[in-house]
């Protein structure tokens, strides 16, 4: 569900993996809003598509089933992230308005795998799946304030959507309950069914946008670019935690009982204070020659400000509510990115490798919410028309294994594999 790459998979730029201190061009409201002060005076509008394919198993431990997330439905991949911008430059001055996605992933595992079963391994036929999608709505400015030193800002509106199918057996149940992670009035009736196999959170919507519970929010950042040299450039930026408002939407709680069958219950749920990361990026960009630029960033997300617990509340229809906290625990993130571009006549090949340290703990894996990629390679070409700009680009997130045998988060003793391909096409106009 999540990328940051978890998580919240990161914005892929077309042209490389860093990005804080040369011409990205309109996306750089997205990174460091200084960058737009170095395209040429005038307008760009560009447009694009990001097409995400994750590749995600997990494997059962004690049983060795295996079940697949597949693409049956819109909740889940290939991805299709549409992309919009325009900036205008004058003199010293560059403003920008965009239209990004920022992260999202998800996962679909089906209604009949072992991660629909309850407490005793007989299938409930209920869905296990996930999905997460971030949209940015940027407004940005740059200003040179020297001919060497840029500083800019934006501030983004921004849309979170979630969906949600996950099975939690009655020992994840108890577990939840002895670490005083939930509570309220249907808890008793709940674990007071004679012969419980588990509960069942429901909050989905098989569209590709629209999601079960949604909010808006807004965040931003701020950056610096200063010139160093006539071929060296400095960037730094400090994106802000987004301030989004609780996720909210209709759901189903559904106890399943070995004697009394399904009891669903319907109402409303509230994802509390669910929020993306602060970080911070230092780059550079070095020009070797009129052809050949090299670059590197790294980066530090600050994840365990945001990512302790997902807080959960559901409020039924018939009365009654439960409140979840489910431990996610999330360490703080450092990130290295280099990259090189060679210009050819009018063509420009480019290549780049990410990696992060661990950002989720092991043993907190849920198998729904897939932990966060640390291995990314990029390889992109742009033809210059003179007029504008088209860019394509491939990254591969390389397979990632995490095993989790603790409660509360496994049913079982879990493995998950999890890998990425991501294309992006884009067009720029100038004018």
């Amino acid at each position: 569900m999540f990328c940051a790459s978890r998580a919240l998979a990161p914005y892929r730029e077309p042209w490389g993996v860093p990005h804080m201190a040369f011409d990205t061009g309109t996306a750089g409201m997205m990174s460091n809003p200084a960058t737009l002060s170095l395209s040429d005076a005038g307008s760009r509008f560009s447009i694009g598509l990001d097409v995400i394919q994750p590749d995600i198993s997990t494997k059962n431990l004690s049983s060795g089933e295996t079940a697949d997330s597949k693409n049956k439905s819109n909740n889940r991949g290939p991805y299709y992230a549409p992309q919009i911008a325009y900036t205008y430059r004058d003199e010293r001055w560059a403003v920008g308005v965009g239209a990004f996605a920022q992260g999202g992933i998800g996962t679909e595992y089906g209604d009949h795998s072992f991660l629909s079963a309850g407490a005793s391994g007989q299938s409930t036929g209920l869905d296990s799946s996930s999905r997460l999608i971030v949209l940015n709505i940027p407004f940005a400015v740059s200003y040179d304030v020297t001919d060497s030193l840029t500083l800019g800002a934006s501030l983004d509106a921004m849309w979170m959507g979630m969906n949600l199918n996950m099975m939690l057996s009655s020992p994840q149940v108890g577990a939840l309950i002895g670490d005083g992670r939930a509570d309220g009035s249907l808890v008793p009736v709940i674990g007071g069914l004679p012969a419980l196999e588990g509960a069942h959170i429901s909050f989905s919507k098989n569209e590709p946008i629209a999601s079960g519970a949604d909010a808006w929010g807004y965040g931003g950042r701020i950056g610096l670019l200063w010139k160093a040299s006539e071929s060296t450039n400095v960037g730094i930026a400090y994106n802000l935690a987004s301030q989004m408002g609780d996720l909210k939407g209709d759901a189903t709680v559904t106890a399943v009982d070995g004697i009394a069958g399904q009891i669903p219950l319907k109402g409303k749920i509230k994802i509390r204070d669910f929020q993306m990361p602060a970080s911070l990026t230092v780059g550079i960009a070095h020009a070797v020659n009129d052809r050949w630029l090299v670059a590197a960033d790294v980066s530090r997300v600050f994840w365990r400000d945001v990512m302790k617990d997902i807080n959960v509340t559901f409020n039924s229809d018939s009365g009654g509510n439960l409140n979840l906290a489910l431990p996610q625990d999330y360490k703080d993130q450092t990130i290295f990115s280099v990259g090189t571009s060679y210009r050819i006549d009018k063509w420009i090949l480019r290549a780049g490798y990410r990696q992060a340290t661990e950002a989720a703990q092991s043993d907190l894996l849920f198998a729904a919410i897939p932990v966060t990629l640390t291995k990314h390679a990029s390889a992109g070409v742009s033809y210059d028309m003179g007029f504008g700009s088209i860019d394509l680009a491939y990254t591969h997130a390389f397979e990632k294994t995490t095993t989790n045998r603790s409660q509360p988060n496994a049913p079982v003793p879990i493995r998950n594999t999890h890998s990425q391909d991501n294309l992006v096409l884009s067009y720029t106009h100038n004018f």
